[in-house]
């Protein structure tokens, strides 16, 4: 009797049975979420059932999709909405474990391309909102809280400068909610860094805003409907000096002074509220 299609496959008939921890996929997936980049053929690893849906929904294009043996009802629930080229693995429990970063791993992963941007990309969307720039911004979920909140609010894009953790990072990326797979995401030194960055935005007569916990113009007084660049710093030590030097304004979102500063993520996310309270009401 001839083969069915792929195509027509039960999801059990899909399911490729792993054991081994030497399988070329899973040293894949694993050598992605340890070093938190792209794997040499431009993958990276994503886990959790909610991302791998937003992964779908953002028409990302998957390597392979892994399951935990325990957990193969999400295996019926996803494998309808993927391709059949897709290798789809199931992994023993212990391996599935050992293989993913999270304590307590829900039990779907996967290895998926995401959208490549360039700065001409973010510049063409400057009439959505401001760029965000990060300037060594280093706690993951500050990170994928900012990306959450640019694609929210509206924003043209987030240029992350040196020392910024890694967006390919599995905490950022579950921060995020899937707002990496649709958002122009581009990392500074592509860009020439962030002295030639400054440079480019100048050229399109992009205002360069600095953020500050302390001093500079009340946020809900700055302009922020033109096209501009807001530069958020640091959890630690803020913006560098050279940064500072560049802009065009400071600004500083007024708080009480019980609090020395605020979370650099919700302080991105205020600034991006208020830009587009602004462009609302231009």
């Amino acid at each position: 009797m001839p083969r069915p299609p792929e195509s027509t496959l039960s999801t059990q008939q899909r399911l490729r049975r792993i054991e081994g921890r030497h399988n070329a996929l899973v040293k894949e997936l694993r050598q992605a979420f340890t070093r938190a980049e792209r794997t040499d053929d431009g993958n990276c690893a994503i886990e959790g059932l909610r991302i791998a849906e937003e992964a779908i929904r953002s028409g990302l294009r998957f390597r392979a999709i892994f399951f935990k043996e325990s957990a193969q009802n999400m295996a019926e629930r996803l494998l309808p909405q993927i391709g059949a080229n897709v290798d789809t693995l199931l992994l023993p429990d212990k391996l599935f474990d050992a293989t993913v970063p999270t304590d307590t791993p829900q039990g779907v992963a996967a290895l998926v391309r995401l959208k490549e941007f360039s700065l001409a990309d973010v510049l063409e969307r400057l009439q959505v909102g401001p760029i965000i720039v990060l300037a060594g911004l280093q706690d993951p979920g500050n990170l994928g809280t900012i990306l959450r909140s640019a694609e929210a609010f509206g924003s043209a894009g987030v240029v992350l400068g040196e020392g910024t953790v890694s967006p390919f990072n599995s905490k950022v990326i579950r921060a995020s909610a899937g707002s990496i797979f649709r958002l122009p995401v581009v990392i500074a030194k592509a860009a020439g860094g962030l002295e030639e960055l400054t440079t480019k935005l100048r050229a399109q007569s992009v205002r360069l805003i600095a953020t500050s916990s302390h001093k500079g113009t009340p946020l809900d007084q700055a302009n922020l409907t033109a096209a501009s660049a807001v530069f958020v710093g640091s959890e630690g030590s803020g913006l560098p000096r050279a940064v500072l030097a560049q802009a065009d304004e400071l600004v500083a979102i007024p708080h009480t002074q019980q609090v020395e500063s605020l979370n650099a993520g919700v302080a991105g996310s205020i600034v991006l509220y208020e830009a587009a309270r602004q462009r609302r009401n231009a």
